[in-house]
């Protein structure tokens, strides 16, 4: 497939699955992204438009702790949802960006359910 398809491709379910996911203040939308070396989560208040806890695969504390992407990853959702608390939030809506729901992104997932967070 060209990459250009793929890309597209991802848009359109992305764009769909932002129909029916909104973030408020009170449960904000989980938001990951995953490029080829890394992955990425924020909460996010749509209302506001405004980033309210993030966490990434970048950070020196998650690196440091080596092991397979799959590792990194649920260390990444355990991290966001440590901060999620810390902020005052317990239940997200969850948004795997146009992302199947299995490897990374399902780890993620896991790891912050893991650490506490409702979705």
């Amino acid at each position: 497939m060209r990459v250009e398809v793929k890309r597209y491709r991802r848009f359109r379910i992305k764009r769909r699955i932002r129909k029916k996911v909104f973030g408020t203040p009170e449960r904000p939308r989980l938001s990951v992204f995953r490029s080829n070396r890394y992955i990425y989560a924020q909460l996010i208040d749509d209302t506001r438009g405004i980033t309210l806890a993030s966490a990434s695969s970048r950070e020196p504390e998650i690196q440091s702790a080596g092991g397979r992407p799959l590792d990194r990853s649920r260390l990444v959702g355990i991290k966001l949802a440590e901060r999620a608390k810390a902020a005052g939030i317990e239940k997200v809506v969850f948004d795997r960006n146009g992302y199947k729901y299995h490897g990374n992104v399902r780890a993620l997932a896991e790891g912050a359910r893991e650490g506490g967070l409702i979705f």
